[in-house]
C-alpha cells in the first residue's frame, strides 16, 4: 500500500444544501387551503454539512467536498461552513444547490420533502477529489448518486469509508451500493421495524462491513460487528441537556459523536454511546444549529479521554 501523508481526520463528499423549517402544531398537517405556522426559517445544512460541522466541532480536521450552485443558496452554504471553521471545495453546478423543506412538530418530530435536483450524469473528476483523498484519515460519503463513482479509488487507497443510508427499507436499489461497500454503515431503523436486526446481518454478510449501526431515535441504537457475535447490541439514547426543539440533524450528530470515537480507537460500542451524547445535544436547538463540542461530549458520556 502507498504510504500516504493525512491531513484531513475526516473528508466528507456530498450532501450539502439548505433547510427551509416549518414549524407546525402536529404530524400530519391536516389538509387545508391554508395552515398558520410560526415564523419559517432557512438552515444551510444537511447531511454532509452537518456531519462536516459536527466533526469540526468536536475538533477534527475536516474537509466538505461537494457539488452546489451558484445561486443564493449556495451562498448560504458556504457562509455557514465558513463560519463552523470547515474547509470548503465546491464544484459549480449547473443544477442549484439542494434544499429540503422540513416539517417540525411541537415535539421535535419531522418530516422532511427533500429536492434531489442533481441531473443523473453528474460526475465529480478524478483530478479534484483524489488529491484529497489521498490526505484523509477516514472518508464519509453521503448517499448523492455522483459520490458512489469515488469507491474505486477510495479503496485502492485503502482509506476506510462510512456512509449513512438514512431511511433505506432495505430494498430500494439507489443505497445498495454504499450499503456493501461501505466499512461502516448507519441507517435509520424507521422503516425497517422488526426486520431491523436481519438487514443489518445481511450488509455484514454480503458487503465490507465491520461494523453497521441502526439508530431508533428516542429508543437508542443497535450495533452489530463482525467479531461480535450475531445479535447486534443495543445502546440507550442519551438524555438532552435541555428541551427538545429539533430533531433535524441528530442522527447526523450521531455520525459524528460515533466518528469521533472511532478515530480516537474506542470500540463501536463506546463510540455508539458517544454517538448518542451528540445526537441527544442536537435536537435542542433549532435547524441543525447544536454543534456538541469535545469537552461537553467526553463529560456527558462520563469524562473519558
Amino acid at each position: 500500500m502507498v504510504q500516504r501523508q493525512t491531513e484531513y481526520d475526516v473528508l466528507v463528499v456530498g450532501g450539502s444544501g439548505v433547510d427551509t423549517i416549518v414549524r407546525v402544531d402536529a404530524l400530519p398537517v391536516p389538509l387545508a387551503d391554508s395552515v398558520m405556522v410560526g415564523p419559517i426559517e432557512e438552515w444551510p445544512g444537511h447531511t454532509g454539512g452537518n456531519v462536516a460541522l459536527g466533526a469540526r466541532a468536536l475538533g477534527l480536521g475536516v474537509a466538505l467536498l461537494d457539488c452546489i450552485g451558484d445561486d443564493w443558496t449556495g451562498a448560504q452554504v458556504r457562509e455557514r461552513l465558513a463560519e463552523g471553521d470547515v474547509e470548503f471545495h465546491p464544484m459549480i453546478s449547473a443544477a442549484g444547490t439542494r434544499r429540503a423543506v422540513n416539517l417540525v412538530d411541537a415535539t421535535g418530530r419531522r418530516m422532511s420533502f427533500y429536492d434531489a435536483r442533481d441531473p443523473e450524469d453528474l460526475r465529480m473528476p478524478r483530478d479534484f477529489y483524489l488529491p484529497r483523498l489521498r490526505r484523509a484519515r477516514h472518508v464519509h460519503l453521503s448517499i448523492m448518486n455522483f459520490t458512489r463513482f469515488l469507491y474505486d479509488d477510495i479503496e485502492a487507497l485503502g482509506v476506510p469509508v462510512s456512509t449513512d443510508l438514512h431511511d433505506w427499507d432495505g430494498r430500494a436499489d439507489h443505497q445498495r451500493e454504499f450499503a456493501l461497500r461501505s466499512d461502516l454503515v448507519f441507517f435509520s431503523a424507521a422503516v425497517t421495524g422488526d426486520r431491523t436486526s436481519a438487514l443489518m446481518r445481511e450488509i455484514l454478510r454480503e458487503g465490507r462491513a465491520t461494523t453497521v449501526v441502526a439508530t431508533a431515535g428516542a429508543e437508542g441504537s443497535y450495533v452489530l460487528t463482525r467479531d461480535g457475535g450475531p445479535d447486534p447490541r443495543h445502546v440507550p439514547a442519551a438524555v438532552p441537556p435541555a428541551p427538545v426543539v429539533d430533531s433535524n440533524g441528530a442522527g447526523d450528530a450521531f455520525v459524528t459523536g460515533f466518528l469521533y470515537g472511532r478515530l480516537d480507537g474506542r470500540d463501536a460500542l463506546a463510540s455508539a454511546r458517544l454517538g448518542a451524547v451528540a445526537g441527544a445535544f442536537a435536537c435542542t436547538a433549532p435547524g441543525s444549529t447544536a454543534m456538541i463540542g469535545r469537552e461537553a461530549l467526553l463529560a456527558a458520556d462520563g469524562g473519558g479521554s
